[in-house]
């Protein structure tokens, strides 16, 4: 952001000046030889001065309100709160221009009475209260908004509180090169000085999106992953208020007190965890937005090595889930399925199936059998039953019908 608006350096709001000056001086994200700078000097390795003129960002980081309202692109922020019947019921607003992106933040957290409201969870005899909304990624999705917004058009950024969740809009589209479906991998900056601020204000965790910070908090919270899409010329991020795995919660409190994780390998525990049957590598791979199972083993090295995930099947077949007896001994009773069956089990089953059901197709036999099997995996069973003149079938592909083979008992 390079100067524009003719607003001398000595014009800045002198208040402003020195407590953005302090922050950076006592921030562990800043050398010691930024910190020894002078204030003017400050200013200038910043880029918020240059050649005694305050820049845009300097104004609008330092600037007076008047001389940041003029800018016409300064943020404003509103958050409207709706009913379960979708009325509005409150509203805040900040359009005055009296705070910077980074006042900002901490304003629109402390002003909204639903981010300090909680409420209880269980899980067999575990019960915890959890927030509605968790203070990281609330900042987090804030920050967001701020920094990676694009200071060239005007429009407001909104929050849209709902008893269910909260949705963050945002003006402007994603920077080029980062979709909803990579968002998670993508740390590309679309204002470097900006981001530089927030970063060494520890506003932000590097200069990058830090959505992974936001999946983390989600998803090992029990909630699902945030629901990124893109408008005509907004940005929609929605996360959910409600814990749908309040197990999880319990099973990474175990987790944690034994291993130190990497970020990306509690995303990866988190996202296994909420499903009963685990996840094949396809599925895995399509939730952590890579470019295939290829790209899976180092999200699932750590998970492997430490016995905190395990694997069955082979290839395309290969599936991942948390080993029952890990929930086990976080206090969480395991729930039975049969996505994970062992093929000789499978084939038992078709075959006391097949007894009691003759001449049945593929569907009738899932259905009866227990639809959390894979399809795929039945149909295996079936094709090693009839190698090994266990089972016979009439007809081809949709219409075939399996039966118990007719067995000669002289044989």
């Amino acid at each position: 952001m390079l100067t524009t608006a003719r607003v001398a350096r000595d014009q800045l709001d002198a208040q402003k000046i020195a407590a953005w000056c302090g922050d950076i001086r006592s921030s562990d994200r800043v050398k010691d030889a930024v910190k020894e700078k002078n204030d003017r000097e400050l200013l200038v390795h910043y880029r918020l001065c240059d050649e005694g003129f305050a820049t845009n960002l300097g104004i609008l980081l330092l600037g007076k309100s008047r001389d940041r309202a003029r800018l016409s692109t300064a943020p404003v922020v509103q958050a409207i709160k709706y009913d379960d019947r979708g009325a509005k019921v409150g509203k805040f607003v900040w359009d005055d221009h009296e705070l910077s992106p980074v006042e900002l933040v901490d304003a629109v957290w402390s002003a909204i009475p639903d981010f300090r409201e909680s409420y209880e969870v269980e899980s067999g005899l575990f019960r915890t209260t959890v927030p509605a909304f968790d203070e990281v990624v609330v900042r987090e999705l804030l920050v967001n908004a701020l920094v990676h917004r694009p200071y060239t058009q005007g429009g407001e950024i909104f929050l849209n509180i709902r008893p269910t969740e909260l949705e963050i809009v945002n003006p402007g589209r994603l920077p080029i090169g980062v979709t909803p479906q990579n968002i998670l991998h993508a740390h590309l900056r679309r204002n470097d000085g900006l981001a530089r601020v927030f970063h060494d204000l520890r506003l932000m965790e590097r200069e990058g999106s830090g959505m992974d910070a936001v999946f983390e908090k989600l998803l090992t919270s029990g909630r699902t992953a945030p629901q990124v899409a893109e408008g005509v010329d907004s940005v929609h991020v929605t996360v959910s208020r409600r814990v749908l795995e309040p197990r999880v919660i319990q099973l990474l409190s175990r987790v944690d007190r034994d291993h130190q994780l990497r970020r990306r390998s509690r995303i990866v525990l988190g996202l296994v965890a909420q499903s009963d049957e685990g996840l094949s590598a396809t599925e895995l791979a399509e939730r952590l937005e890579l470019g295939g199972t290829a790209e899976l083993r180092d999200w699932l090295a750590e998970l492997i090595e430490a016995k905190l995930i395990a694997q069955s099947g082979r290839t395309r077949g290969t599936r991942y889930f948390v080993p029952p007896a890990l929930f086990r001994d976080s206090g969480v009773s395991p729930r039975t399925t049969l996505a994970r069956v062992q093929p000789h089990r499978l084939r038992s089953l078709a075959l006391e199936d097949l007894d009691r059901f003759p001449n049945s197709s593929i569907t009738e036999m899932h259905q009866r059998i227990g639809k959390e099997v894979r399809m795929r995996a039945l149909r295996d069973a079936l094709n090693a039953l009839i190698e090994a003149g266990d089972v016979a079938f009439t007809g081809e592909r949709r219409w075939r019908r399996y039966r118990l083979a007719d067995k000669d008992v002289g044989a």
